[in-house]
């Protein structure tokens, strides 16, 4: 249902952009060069590769997603996967919290819209970022992390549909990259970063 709903409002958008251009041919014509361009348009979502005006009018991706138990089974699951990596399972086998599951599960909720429980319970993005500075990684751990993240997904019986899934791996990419660049011994995590939220158009 929410996927037709997207599908409708691409279309509209396609049609109106269309009667606009013709009403507007001749004007560009005359004026304009081959490279401009309508600075109202932006580009679409970066997994589609091409100019689309993203207009999601449907759930958040928490909601989509399938709210807190969802993201709690994904949390689980990515848990296993990680444990059960050659690379992954050392950090992960370590003693930590034992509430590490449920409070991974509140993280990834708030980041895809749901509440605010990480961020009003456990010190939000800095709290979490602290916890996994000046660390090291191997080379290819974010490679590593990204695959256990997107098997967990299957794992859990998050939604297939493709755009949710693209979205899932753009955040998850985009998260690792950032944990990483704090993993050097002399990282210096900022105190009172907002924690990222992230939609169906990418980092909000």
């Amino acid at each position: 249902m929410f996927r037709n709903r997207r599908t409708m409002n691409s279309s509209t958008h396609a049609v109106g952009a269309r009667g606009n251009e013709a009403c507007h041919q001749d004007e560009r014509n005359k004026g304009q060069g081959a490279g401009s361009h309508d600075p109202s348009i932006r580009p679409g979502p970066p997994w589609r590769g091409r100019e689309r005006l993203w207009t999601m009018t449907g759930p958040s991706m928490f909601k989509f997603a399938g709210g807190e138990p969802a993201f709690l089974a994904l949390a689980a699951a990515h848990h296993r996967r990680c444990l059960e990596d050659p690379v992954l399972s050392h950090p992960f086998s370590n003693p930590g919290n034992p509430q590490h599951v449920e409070r991974l599960a509140n993280y990834w909720a708030e980041v895809f819209g749901g509440p605010r429980r990480y961020s009003e319970a456990f010190g939000g993005h800095s709290a979490m970022l602290e916890i996994h500075a000046r660390q090291g990684a191997d080379e290819d751990l974010g490679e590593r992390f990204v695959a256990c993240f997107l098997q967990a997904a299957d794992d859990a019986g998050l939604p297939a549909d493709p755009d949710f899934r693209a979205a899932l791996r753009a955040y998850m990419e985009w998260a690792v990259r950032e944990v990483i660049s704090y993993s050097p011994p002399d990282a210096v995590v900022k105190a009172g970063q907002p924690l990222p939220r992230w939609g169906w158009n990418g980092l909000k």
